[in-house]
């Protein structure tokens, strides 16, 4: 019962195994439902069901209904202007990456917004161009179609111009991405996302980072350097740079430093001062208009020769089908692209449906991005996710709903249309100068190697060796690099997990590890075992080799050991060599007995000992006769905590079998407690159990099975009142009376288990 003000409590009930338990407690009995009745659920079609299904696929319609136009539509209009004005920079800064004409970013900037507006979840990601998804796209760009010397052989490449090579090939990897998007979304396996770990890509977008830096280089400095792609391509860029650097445009540098020193410390400001200003400050928008009009009037490109954006078309192009011969050449590249693209925007999306408290959905998502790429794509945009700086600026100025980025996209179509001629004299030295300062956030994760070391071993070498390959690799194989570390380290810490011999904390029904304590008990002759992960083909071997270092023998070579012992005997007694006695064995024989070789079936050696044909049973623990030894076997039970195993596979449920017999036939009582009810019931599905191994040896908790082991082996506790520190009575009261049973007959306040 509860003492009041005292934090102790005792309970008294019966000492249960598992099935004592089963006897005195009846279960629900529940229908499990089957492949096929899944199945029927599945495709069944109700108005409910059709109705879910429609307001699944056009988010929209959720939340239009919601829509508070007096409370929404202001910021939703302020935030959309302010989003648009950071969308037409960065489509244009970021399009370089991808090594194609400016002005198709701005179509990326565009066409994915409109789709996302009707399917997506997320009311303030702002959608369109990401820097590494553009790095990406760049790589595979500059594959098939390189600066210098002739472009691969697809058939549709006739008659084009190098840059309508490149814009069919960015569509075509783009089309390709959004396909893999919607078959995943349509199929439901939003949850792929979930294998690509914080640290993943956390150590991924740094190695970007490093990418997209060298890859604006060029601009920076006012240099000509081809586009290399594959292995080491980054390590050959720098090369290349280094051996013109003394080609280097002044006023490009001057610039750029410029316009980094005064975006760095703006945001900076920004950020400090997040609090108190109502709009955050749009310098790169202001730089650009200030920088747009300097080179205008000083005419950088003639006098300086700085290379500008130039020319900008009015207006759209028509849509154009994708290449299939392009697909057959990178759909390897495009499957990385399409859960990279999908990675950082759900992960983002999580973050402000977390902050704003409303759900999204992966697998919508997936439609959402999938549809919106594909539609793009058409129209020559590339591929699309969410640029973290422009999601941010989206949220923090108000934005409510995706109508702020419908209405960032309608300030994007104003430029494509209107005034893109505007932009012509902006040096690309801008736009390489804004890429880089937007990548202070992902190049300062490297503050998270320290962390990551001190807190976390594996995770950080899952950072370091994606980083590393994704720098030297490149971004798609450094992926696949990252992840296969990552699944290796998941691998290796369920392969050996960290098992450890619990003891008894005196006093108490509780059990720890026994390094971690000082104050505890430790019945002699009995070993607590805990294996804290699930026991499978991989790690069944150690999960052996554990129990036996725990043990302190390995019970096989004992067994051997003994069968050999009992077979000497049985010679030596038929001989006449060894007499038995009321005092045990005595040898007769004037000769010291010499060990023969045994050469009977190894095999016979593994099965139980056998003691017919012999007087008495022999006690290992006693004095064997001369020349005849064995090891000694100090533990008369062993009790395996299985609270943490989660699951056992055939190969564990063999392994784990085996190991029970051999120790059984060792005379060590085995116990396994805390068993999940669903692997004991796989163990009786798949006859586990026999004349040896019985699922008598299951007990409901730890506690349970060492009271029995105690109460059966008094002589494992060296005083009486080692018995007394474990305590073996424990009552629960209830204030009040009430009791949460199915059972509504109790009425006693002090309830018995």
């Amino acid at each position: 019962m509860m003492r009041r003000g005292a934090q102790q409590y005792v309970v008294a009930r019966p000492l249960y195994s598992e099935e004592s338990f089963a006897e005195h407690h009846k279960m629900v009995y529940r229908h499990r439902k089957t492949m096929m009745d899944h199945f029927k659920q599945y495709f069944t079609c109700d108005a409910k069901r059709a109705k879910n299904a429609a307001l699944s696929l056009l988010p929209i319609i959720g939340w239009i209904k919601i829509y508070r136009i007096k409370e929404w539509l202001l910021s939703d209009i302020v935030s959309g202007v302010s989003t648009g004005l950071v969308a037409v920079l960065q489509g244009l800064a970021y399009c370089l990456l991808a090594s194609l004409p400016p002005w198709y970013g701005l179509f990326s900037a565009f066409f994915p917004v409109i789709v996302y507006f009707f399917l997506g979840t997320s009311r303030h990601i702002s959608v369109g161009p990401f820097p590494v998804l553009c790095l990406m796209i760049g790589s595979v760009v500059t594959r098939m179609v390189p600066d210098e010397g002739p472009p691969l052989n697809i058939t549709g490449f006739e008659g084009l111009t190098r840059d309508e090579q490149r814009v069919l090939v960015a569509s075509s990897v783009s089309f390709l991405a959004g396909i893999m998007q919607l078959g995943m979304g349509v199929l439901q396996v939003g949850f792929v996302v979930m294998y690509l770990s914080d640290t993943l890509v956390s150590g991924f977008t740094t190695a970007a980072a490093v990418h997209i830096l060298v890859s604006q280089l060029k601009f920076v400095l006012g240099l000509t350097v081809p586009g290399i792609s594959g292995p080491l391509s980054l390590v050959y860029t720098l090369e290349i740079i280094f051996n013109t650097i003394t080609s280097t445009n002044v006023c490009d540098v001057v610039i750029s430093l410029v316009i980094m020193v005064v975006v760095f410390v703006v945001k900076e400001l920004n950020d400090r001062f997040k609090s108190k200003l109502p709009v955050p400050i749009p310098i790169e928008v202001i730089m650009t208009v200030i920088t747009c009009g300097v080179s205008y009037a000083f005419d950088f490109k003639t006098r300086y020769g700085i290379d500008v954006v130039g020319h900008i078309p009015k207006g759209y192009e028509p849509p154009m089908a994708p290449n299939l011969h392009i697909f057959q050449e990178t759909a390897v590249e495009a499957f990385p692209m399409a859960i990279v693209g999908f990675a950082v925007a759900f992960s983002v999306a999580k973050v402000y449906s977390v902050k704003h408290d409303y759900t999204i959905d992966g697998n919508q998502e997936l439609i959402a991005f999938g549809a919106s790429n594909i539609f793009g794509a058409s129209f020559k945009s590339f591929a699309a996710s969410t640029a973290l700086s422009r999601s941010a600026v989206q949220e923090s100025t108000g934005g409510k709903t995706q109508v702020a980025g419908l209405l960032s996209a309608l300030i994007v179509m104003i430029v494509t249309l209107a005034i893109g001629f505007l932009l012509e004299p902006l040096p690309k030295s801008v736009l390489g100068a804004v890429v880089i300062v937007n990548l202070k956030g992902m190049l300062m994760q490297v503050r998270d190697i320290p962390y990551l070391w001190r807190r976390d071993k594996p995770d950080c070498v899952v950072w370091l060796a994606t980083c590393i390959a994704a720098i030297l690799l490149g971004l798609d194989l450094g992926l696949a690099a990252g992840l296969g570390v990552e699944l290796i380290s998941v691998v290796l810490r369920a392969q050996f997990p960290r098992c450890s011999v619990l003891a008894n904390i005196k006093g108490t029904d509780i059990y720890k590890d026994r390094k971690d304590y000082v104050d505890i008990y430790e019945p002699e002759g009995v070993k607590i075992f805990r294996i804290p992960s699930p026991i499978f083909f991989a790690n069944i071997e150690f999960f052996r080799s554990k129990v036996v270092e725990a043990v302190g023998f390995n019970p096989l070579r004992v067994l051997r050991k003994r069968n050999k012992a009992v077979r000497m005997i049985r010679r030596l007694l038929k001989k006449g060599d060894l007499q038995w006695t009321s005092k045990g064995f005595l040898n007769t024989s004037s000769q010291p007995i010499k060990e023969s070789e045994d050469k009977s079936d190894v095999e016979e050696l593994d099965l139980p000992t056998d003691f017919k044909d012999l007087p008495a049973r022999i006690d290992w623990s006693a004095e064997l006769p001369s020349n005849i030894v064995v090891p000694r076997v100090d533990v008369h039970s062993l009790v395996l905590d299985f609270a943490a195993v989660s699951f056992l596979d055939i190969s564990a449920l063999k392994g784990l079998k085996t190991m029970l017999k051999e120790l059984i036939r060792v005379e060590v009582e085995v116990y396994i407690v805390a068993c999940d009810p669903y692997i004991l019931e796989k163990l009786h599905d798949c006859c586990f159990f026999d004349d040896e191994v019985q699922s008598s040896m299951f007990y409901l908790t730890l506690h349970d099975a060492m009271l029995h082991i105690l109460e059966k082996h008094p002589g494992s506790t060296e005083k009486k009142s080692d018995f007394d520190r474990i305590i073996t009575t424990v009552t629960v009261h209830h204030p009040g009376g009430s009791l949460r049973s199915r059972d509504r007959n109790a009425a006693d306040p002090e309830t018995r288990f």
